[in-house]
């Protein structure tokens, strides 16, 4: 059927409107969905060509809507899916993990703490027709969050520089990664599009562990697939040293300060994809035009992520 399915595509694509900038497919075997909700493939439209884009994703099959069917295929548009299910290039996007949220910010996807964050603010998110990600660390333990006591002593290692109260963990401990599961299992049950796993790179770090580049592969790996599995987007916070092995895995970027440290041109896997690189900068917005031509998405906050200090470059490009 995997074979049929991809000779009719050609097919099916002819006879839809060019109109339509994104399509997709789904599987349909005996009258019924492929493992429910597994998507196949869909097809960009960029640039005056049709490019090939595979993934396997769950998402719920009522959100999406039938426009043609073909032997086993169904099609549906982009217009008839979530605005969650993509976070293309240019998104624009707020960042706050600690404080009040303010929620009137005019951008398509707000990034916020998965703990502190409560299903009416997601909500009320939602129906402004923002995309919602959240935050939790994926690489270290934080003395203050509410899971704390699930966390082994053998896999609590050496404090993070310059951050009181946290420390790397042993991404290889099985109980690690059994409570970034529940955390996961967390942010779809309070309605988080997504998420956003820090301190996935901790191989480059004094852990106190021997951590491996494969190590950190393997275990990043892990966590997109755990958040597919449960219908989340996922973004690759930072760890630009595996960006070509992950890029495939992960739905979108997101990066600290790569115009103040001229490491944008890293991220071209992701923007090649039309995948947005969410950017964080906190010196002072960079050359906009710039993070516009790249299609990087920049913004200018305060390290503190508190709220306190926010601007974008979507605002000052459209200046």
């Amino acid at each position: 059927m995997r074979w049929l399915s991809l000779l009719l595509f050609p097919f099916l694509l002819w006879a839809l409107e060019p109109g339509w900038n994104l399509i997709g497919a789904v599987r349909e075997v005996d009258g019924k969905l492929l493992n429910r909700d597994y998507i196949e493939a869909a097809f960009l439209f960029r640039d005056g060509a049709w490019h090939y884009w595979s993934r396997q994703r769950e998402f719920p099959y009522e959100r999406l809507e039938r426009i043609e069917k073909g032997e086993g295929v169904w099609i549906f548009s982009r217009e008839a899916r979530p605005a969650a299910l993509w976070v293309e290039r240019g998104t624009s996007w707020y960042w706050q993990l600690q404080g009040e949220i303010d929620p009137s910010h005019k951008v398509d996807l707000y990034d916020v703490d998965l703990f502190d964050t409560d299903r009416k603010l997601i909500e009320e998110l939602h129906r402004e027709g923002k995309v919602v990600i959240c935050y939790f660390s994926a690489g270290s333990f934080e003395e203050w969050r509410p899971d704390r006591e699930r966390f082994p002593k053998e896999a609590i290692g050496r404090p993070l520089e310059g951050w009181s109260g946290e420390q790397w963990l042993d991404i290889r401990h099985p109980q690690v990664r059994s409570i970034m599961v529940s955390r996961l299992d967390l942010a779809r049950s309070k309605g988080c599009d997504g998420v956003e796993p820090d301190n996935v790179d901790g191989y480059l770090h004094g852990t106190g562990f021997s951590l491996t580049g494969d190590d950190q592969l393997e275990y990043n790996r892990f966590l997109a697939e755990e958040a597919h599995k449960r219908g989340l987007l996922i973004a690759l916070k930072n760890d630009m040293e595996q960006i070509e092995e992950l890029v495939d895995l992960f739905d979108f970027a997101i990066n600290e300060e790569c115009f103040t440290y001229g490491e944008c041109g890293l991220y071209l896997p992701f923007l090649l994809q039309n995948k947005a690189v969410l950017n964080a900068e906190y010196e002072g917005l960079p050359d906009c035009r710039k993070a516009q031509l790249y299609g990087i998405s920049s913004i200018y906050l305060s390290p503190d992520l508190d709220g306190s200090l926010f601007q974008s470059c979507s605002e000052a490009v459209e200046e």
